[in-house]
Order: C-alpha cells, then sequence, then structure tokens
C-alpha cells in the first residue's frame, strides 16, 4: 500500500500546503490585498515588533512603544536598519509637463516617505535573525517625516543597537522554525486590529479604493463621443440620471454608512462586465 501523506520539507512547502476541507481563501496569498487591509487580516502587523524592545506603527516609521530600557525612543522616527533604508524620497513632477523634483510640503519638509514594511524589511528578516544591527533613528520626536543626514555622526540621529526577531515560532521538540507566526511578532487579534468593525464600514470608509481590484467603482459606463463618458458611481442610490457621483460620505445621493448596516444586501448591486446585474437595474421589468 503506498503512501499518499503530503510531508512539507520546509517552510515554502508548509506555507502552501493546502489541508484538506481548506478553501483557497485561507492561504495568504489569496488575500485581496497582501499589504493593506482587506477582508482577512492586516498583514503589515506582522512587521511592528520586527525589532526586539520596540513596537513601530504598522503604516509608519514611528515608534509608538517600547520596552523600558528603549522607552527614549517612542516618538521618534526609524530610518534604516543595517543597511536597509526604510524611507525613500518623493520625486514626482509639480505640473502637468514639468520635469520631476524632490516633493516637499510643510508636513513634510524633507520630502520622503515610508516604505511599506514587507519591501523595506524583507532582507533585514532573511538575513539578519537572531542577530543584532544598528538602527538609525532621529535623537527626538518626529511627528513629521525626517530624511536621512548627508553623513554620521550628526547630532540630530541616534544610532541604537537592536537585535531582529524571527517571523516563524520554533518548536520546542526539534528547535527548528514552523509555520506559525511567532506570537512575540503578533499576538491573539493583532493581525486584524486595523479591520473595520463592523465590516461593512470597509465598504464605505476607504474614499482611496484600495479595494480597487474587487470593489466596483464607476460603473455602466458609457461612451458619449466627445471624448468623455457617462456612469454611477456603485454607491448611488439611482441610476437615472446617469452621472459619476464624487465620493463623499455626507452626500444623500449615496449609500450610506447607516445604509450598509441596516441592508448592505438590498442596497449594494452586483456589477456583471462592469454593469449593473440584470436583475439590479432600475429598468428592468420588474421596475417598471
Amino acid at each position: 500500500m503506498s503512501d499518499d501523506r503530503i510531508d512539507p520539507m520546509n517552510l515554502t512547502a508548509q506555507l502552501h500546503y493546502n489541508a484538506a476541507g481548506n478553501p483557497p481563501s485561507t492561504l495568504p496569498d489569496s488575500a485581496i490585498s497582501n499589504a493593506f487591509p482587506g477582508l482577512e487580516f492586516d498583514i503589515r502587523n506582522i512587521w511592528r515588533r520586527l525589532l526586539v524592545g520596540i513596537e513601530l506603527h504598522e503604516s509608519d516609521n514611528y515608534v509608538v512603544a517600547a520596552d523600558p530600557e528603549h522607552e527614549r525612543l517612542v516618538g521618534r522616527r526609524l530610518l534604516s536598519v543595517g543597511d536597509h533604508d526604510v524611507i525613500g524620497a518623493l520625486v514626482g513632477p509639480t505640473r502637468p509637463g514639468s520635469g520631476s523634483s524632490r516633493l516637499t510640503s510643510a508636513d513634510n519638509p524633507d520630502g520622503v516617505t515610508m516604505l511599506e514594511w514587507s519591501n523595506s524589511l524583507a532582507d533585514v528578516l532573511a538575513d539578519h535573525v537572531g542577530r543584532t544591527v544598528p538602527c538609525l533613528f532621529t535623537s527626538g520626536p518626529a511627528p513629521k517625516p525626517v530624511g536621512k543626514p548627508p553623513s554620521l555622526p550628526d547630532p540630530r540621529f541616534e544610532v541604537v543597537q537592536l537585535q531582529v526577531r524571527g517571523l516563524f515560532a520554533e518548536s520546542a521538540a526539534t528547535g527548528g522554525n514552523l509555520a506559525v507566526i511567532a506570537e512575540e511578532m503578533a499576538g491573539p487579534g493583532d493581525l486584524t486590529r486595523g479591520l473595520c468593525s463592523p465590516w461593512q464600514n470597509d465598504y464605505r470608509e476607504c474614499a482611496c479604493y484600495y479595494w480597487a481590484a474587487s470593489r466596483p467603482d464607476y460603473v455602466n459606463v458609457e461612451d458619449t463621443g466627445a471624448g468623455t463618458s457617462t456612469g454611477n458611481h456603485w454607491f448611488a442610490k439611482d441610476r437615472e440620471p446617469r452621472e459619476y457621483v464624487l465620493d463623499n460620505r455626507d452626500d444623500s445621493r449615496l449609500v450610506s454608512y447607516d445604509d450598509l448596516f441596516r441592508d448592505w444586501q438590498g442596497e449594494l448591486r452586483f456589477i456583471v462586465g462592469g454593469n449593473d446585474a440584470p436583475e439590479h437595474r432600475d429598468d428592468s421589468p420588474e421596475d417598471r
């Protein structure tokens, strides 16, 4: 009799193994978004405690908490870990047709932005687990983004040696890694702490459309022949007149939070091929 048992031999195989009875949505790579809050979890939260002794904001290089030994770092900004920067320059045109330049503002005088954690810290995790690395911080509180100094030492910045924590839990039996996130990295509830409650908020909350791959926006679109188009916002209560109403949670023409909480399944329409499904169109036979 042959042995049909699947026995993954490394973490990659274990992480991709779909246990019997589990739908595809149980695997991390099926999430609506892998670096921003989606329906399942907010993967950014696993990076907050990568450095032993401090806790970072999940979407900013800002220190939000620390052990007593490093309490002075709370309110400061992390700029690099080892040889890896966690911020980058904001560069682009300031008006149509213009060349690119550093994009600065009163709230961001250095023109920098935090790099998403899974991009900026992936190599740190791969190369330095269990080791201590030099981390560059501002030397004082930094409510606004701050750029790196041209050279060190610089009194505006401080280098602190911190240990890199492993992502995966260890097996008590073998000492090897398990395909389970270490509790020190993300405790119970941490992966879902950034999700909306009630969940219907997620439909209405984000005006930047981070659900672009799964949530409709501009639907029932028709070309006017004059280089423009007409259509509806998916949240429009009425489809006529056909016009795009800018997303404004206070506009009575659009579905509101209260509408979603009371009857989301009745307010939201199925979209097929970019248009309202026939049974949800205002001009369907049952609506006439």
